[in-house]
């Protein structure tokens, strides 16, 4: 990258005040000041300390390499703003423009000042623009980041509430399982499982699979690892919601689940739980 003049980090310094009134008007023009989940006061905030991050790193760094120390503020403060611009639910467009829209004030400013020497007016603007280029890039990549472990985040969630575990008894728990199973979300139901188990002392542990549309050799031999982890831990296990169709593709599939108990509901499998803990269940006279 080209390296921006003292002349234009001098301009840029005296004309603080100027810079950041068009920079928020290009930014308002884009609707960044109409937004509700970011205020006024924080924007304005959050122009005054870029400028002052982007001189201090132009007078004392290597416009040619944001990765010196000279610009690790100015990285970490971008890398702020990114996440901070993520978890709000901006997009990586809104949170780009952040930069891109102090382009055009730059170019004005220093249009004025070397209106008289068109060559040096032609390196400082190439400079600026790779500067802010750049420094946008390095803006997005951010964003990116933050907004894939957001994303990772909330699935993470997503798992652990789709696989509650539930107390129908004293020493009865009870996992009803929706969706298709795979080694993440198995992985989630063994350890919240278990964890319950140990936490409640329960002796039968019922994994509904009513909800689950399909059942081949993968999910098979994913229940069975949580069976085996749930018989590890010295409590029984009972399969309840194998449907007709479930029922037909385990035996066309060769599955042995011989020795693992199953019932067609839930409602069957709790009779044979209370039954095992020693409970009777009748009507009511």
């Amino acid at each position: 990258m080209s390296e921006l003049s003292h002349r234009t980090i001098d301009t840029v310094r005296n004309n603080e005040a100027q810079l950041l009134d068009r920079w928020s008007a290009n930014l308002e023009s884009s609707g960044a000041t109409r937004d509700s989940r970011i205020g006024s006061a924080e924007l304005e905030s959050q122009t005054r300390e870029f400028l002052r991050l982007f001189v201090a790193g132009s007078a004392t760094g290597d416009a040619a390499s944001l990765a010196s120390n000279e610009w690790s503020e100015a990285r970490t403060f971008l890398e702020k703003l990114s996440r901070s611009r993520a978890i709000q639910g901006f997009d990586s467009h809104h949170t780009a423009n952040f930069i891109f829209s102090l382009k055009r004030p730059m170019f004005d400013l220093l249009q004025k000042e070397y209106a008289n020497d068109a060559a040096e007016l032609a390196s400082q603007l190439w400079a600026v623009s790779e500067l802010l280029d750049a420094l946008g890039m390095h803006t997005i990549r951010a964003f990116q980041k933050s907004r894939e472990e957001v994303i990772a985040r909330q699935q993470e969630e997503l798992l652990e509430l789709s696989t509650p575990v539930v107390k129908l008894w004293d020493g009865v728990l009870a996992l009803p399982m929706i969706g298709t199973l795979d080694s993440q979300r198995t992985q989630v139901v063994m350890e919240s499982l278990l964890q319950r188990i140990v936490e409640t002392g329960s002796e039968i542990a019922i994994i509904d699979i009513t909800g689950v549309p399909t059942v081949d050799t993968l999910v098979a031999q994913h229940l069975l690892k949580t069976v085996t982890a749930i018989r590890l831990m010295g409590a029984d296990a009972i399969i309840s919601g194998v449907r007709p169709q479930i029922a037909q593709t385990i035996v066309h599939l060769g599955l042995d689940l011989q020795g693992i108990v199953t019932k067609a509901n839930l409602a069957d499998a709790l009779a044979l739980a209370l039954k095992r803990s020693g409970f009777t269940v009748g009507r009511a006279s």
